[in-house]
Order: structure tokens, then sequence, then C-alpha cells
């Protein structure tokens, strides 16, 4: 079994795979390390035809491994899809269907923080192209763990945003074309060996509770602050965290949004619900305007008259409602036009 001498995770969403490929020919082949791949992808995606992508790329063998296999150099592991993947304290690499975090399983944020627990000081993250946040966190865990950090230059990558992000909350050590990591990781192996780092506490414990898929509202208060807000997934209560400026809320069930997101988030449940409120209001209105029709037939003129009425006021709120939610899809989720 080859000697893992660092471990390279590597991040992608949006325009991920052409980047993950470049990046994978760039990488010396002599290198004892071993690569773990979060790519972005729709949960029905095939991972083997990921697999057989990227093993064109490069000599080290690639393979969605098996829940609980050992980590090895000179090895590229690609997350399942649907699956977070992340590094157990063993070395072993698992599994699990827990909650998504920023939306996404598997997760960035997830394989990083793990990676930075386990391997602290010989951790080297790579954010590629994305859309959205999702691995600004992980490069943080890894860069108070004493690894290194590397972002894709934003104006290259096909889509900026999430080596952006890293830049506006990390101070990395590499801001650079995929043509130059290669030379990067090469000029490493002839450096000496950072000494292991001090894992912070409030690392240890998130990655802990997202390993057991576990936590509880005394493990939150460790790492957190409780917040006003219910998470819009399961209804519990969110917890604020907040290291370096990037505010993160987490629940006890696992689900973790960035500020950005959880702001996403609340806009795509208020307009399911408005949308529910017209689709109720509108049989409302059918079913008074029907009534109405009864009572014409059975000569109630007072009565139909107040069913009538009633169908019209109904239409009144309906319209508005319907004219908040346009202002919505055109103004964006934090700019409501309402009059």
């Amino acid at each position: 079994m080859a000697q893992v001498k660092s471990v390279i995770v590597v991040g992608a969403s949006a325009g991920g795979l052409q980047a993950i490929s470049q990046l994978l020919e760039k990488i010396p082949q002599n290198l004892d390390a071993a690569i773990l791949v979060v790519l972005h992808v729709s949960r029905h995606s095939l991972g083997d035809v990921l697999v057989h992508h990227l093993q064109k790329r490069t000599t080290f063998a690639c393979s969605i491994p098996k829940n609980g296999e050992q980590v090895q150099a000179r090895h590229v592991y690609i997350a399942k899809p649907d699956f977070h993947m992340l590094i157990a304290a063993d070395e072993t690499i698992r599994f699990i269907k827990g909650p998504h975090e920023n939306r996404w399983r598997p997760s960035i944020d997830v394989l990083f923080r793990s990676a930075a627990v386990v391997f602290n000081s010989k951790t080297i993250g790579i954010i590629l192209t994305g859309l959205l946040d999702d691995g600004t966190a992980g490069m943080m865990a890894i860069k108070r763990c004493g690894g290194i950090c590397i972002v894709q230059e934003p104006d290259e990558a096909q889509f900026g945003d999430m080596p952006t992000n890293v830049l506006n909350h990390v101070e990395v050590d590499y801001r650079v074309p995929i043509a130059d990591m290669g030379y990067i990781l090469d000029d490493m192996k002839s450096k000496p060996e950072k000494p292991a780092a001090v894992v912070p506490e409030d690392i240890r414990t998130e990655a802990e509770m997202t390993e057991n898929m576990v936590s509880s509202i005394d493990q939150l208060k460790t790492i957190g602050t409780q917040s006003d807000y219910t998470c819009p997934d399961c209804g519990g209560t969110l917890f604020m965290l907040n290291h370096g400026g990037l505010h993160r809320y987490r629940c006890f069930t696992g689900h973790v949004y960035t500020e950005k997101l959880l702001l996403d988030k609340q806009s795509e449940s208020l307009e399911e619900s408005l949308w529910t409120t017209i689709r109720r209001l509108e049989e409302r209105r059918s079913l008074l305007q029907t009534t109405a029709q009864h009572l014409h037939e059975v000569n109630q003129p007072e009565m139909q008259s107040e069913k009538q009425n009633t169908a019209a006021e109904l239409s009144v709120y309906i319209e508005k409602l319907k004219a908040l939610l346009t202002s919505l899809s055109v103004n964006g989720p934090n700019n409501f036009v309402y009059e």
C-alpha cells in the first residue's frame, strides 16, 4: 500500500468536469498523494461515467471507493452521487446519506472539513469553477488546521462564484490558473514536511456531528449561537456559526446553510407558500361563485349578493398576491415591490 504523504481534496460545481480533467492532467504522476474529488452532479448521475472520463486524464487509479476503503496514495477517489464522502479518523473513506449541506449532497465542505481534521497540515484543498459558495467553510477549516489552500483564478473559471467566495473569506496560499497547479504541487515535494497542527475544537466537533449524523442542542451550543430562525427543511432551530466573517446556520438535524443560501431558501419557501395561498383562495372564490349561482336558482337574492361580494373581495386579494409574486421573480428575493 503506497504511503500517503499528503491528501489533495478538490471541489467543483458548474463547469467542474472539464476543470477537474485539466487538473488531473497537470498533477505530477509520481506524487505520493491521494486525491479526493467532490463534483456537484445530479443524484441521478452515473458515477461510473465520471470515473471512466477522468481515468483517461491520469495514471492514478480512479474509482468511486467502497465504504470503508483505506486512503492510498496515487489514487483518485470520486464522490458517489447523492452521498456525502468524508475521511474517518482511521483514514478510511466513508459515504453517508446525511442531510444536505449548502443544499448539496455530496458537499464539498463535508469532505474538506473531514480531511482537515484527519490529515490537518498534510491537507491540500483546491477549489475550482462553480456557482454559489460550497467549499468556502471547508477551505477555512483546512487553513485553520495548517493545510494549504489553492484556488483557481476566478477570471479563468467558467463560473467564478466558488473561487471568489473563498478568496473573500480565506487567505489562500495560491490563486492561480489550473495550468500552474501542477508546478505548485510538484514543488511541494521538495519542501520539508509540515509539523502536525492542532485541530480547533469547533472544526473537530462539526466533523464528528456530520460523520455520526447526529447532534444535540448542547453540542451546537459549543460551536454556535442559537438564532431566531428555523431550518427551512426540517423546522428545527438554527444555530449561527461564525468564524472569520463567514456566517453559517446549522440545525440539530444537520442541515447547513451559508447566510446567502438561507436567504435563497427562505425566498423559495415563501414563494411556495404564496402560491399555495393563491390556489386555496381561488378555490374558495370558485365555490362562492358556484354557491351564488345556486342561490340565484332558488331565488335568494340577498344571500346571493353576499356571496358574490365576498368572491369579488377575494379576487382583489388574489391579484395583489400575484403582483407580489411577480415582483419577487423580477426584482429578486430581497427586493419586494408591493403597492
